[in-house]
């Protein structure tokens, strides 16, 4: 075995990924804070492909399918 690859007994070889070191802080964070940040970024961005591919489905934006329910 040589840095992370491993020859299986049919002579494949397996490229196994490093696994990378973790952080974690001690302190506690709250409000606005890198993390909550990209995840507010990231839900925001589904959401706003979601209302696109909503109105290109239906025809109609938000307030036309809540209208017709």
């Amino acid at each position: 075995m040589r840095s992370g690859m491993v020859t299986e007994e049919r002579g494949r070889l397996n490229n196994y990924a490093i696994e990378p070191k973790m952080y974690t802080a001690d302190e506690s964070q709250f409000g606005f804070n890198k993390g909550s940040e990209l995840l507010n970024g990231r839900l925001a961005m589904i959401g706003f492909v979601a209302l696109i591919a909503l109105e290109v489905l239906t025809g109609h934006g938000v307030l036309g399918v809540l209208a017709n329910l």
